[in-house]
């Protein structure tokens, strides 16, 4: 039962990446105007690098290889995305209350995150 709920979270937060890292190449243009709209720089290469990034760490995921760092550096990318594209801090409104949802969203996904890349390390040490 604990190897089956492991298995399914882990593949749940693969999907999580993986189908908004295809997106961001299927919507370029969105992607882009939601980009300027927050003042980014780079836009082109970032948006490549985190797509590029989202698709390959997801299949990772998926394989259950290299899940530590996987799930690290995911965590980390998505606080990076959390401060830069979900700043509610800066909108009132109907706007600010979903960028405030979309963040506080991404916590739970960053505590997910966290938490398999805790228990993916514990487990490795048992192996070995």
């Amino acid at each position: 039962m604990n190897l089956t709920l492991i298995t399914s979270g882990r593949i749940l937060l693969a999907l999580y990446f993986l189908l908004p890292g295809i997106m961001k190449f299927v919507s370029w243009d969105m992607h882009v105007a939601l980009m300027v709209k927050h003042n980014m720089v780079m836009i082109p290469v970032l948006l490549a690098t985190a797509g590029a990034f989202e698709i390959l760490a997801a299949l990772a995921l998926m394989a259950n290889r290299y899940t530590v760092a996987v799930s690290l550096m995911l965590a980390a990318l998505v606080v990076v995305i959390n401060f830069s594209l979900h700043d509610f801090w800066n909108y009132t409104g109907i706007e600010g209350a979903h960028e405030m949802q979309n963040f506080i969203k991404n916590l739970g996904i960053l505590a997910g995150l966290l938490v398999l890349a805790g228990h993916s390390s514990k487990m490795k040490e048992k192996a070995e």
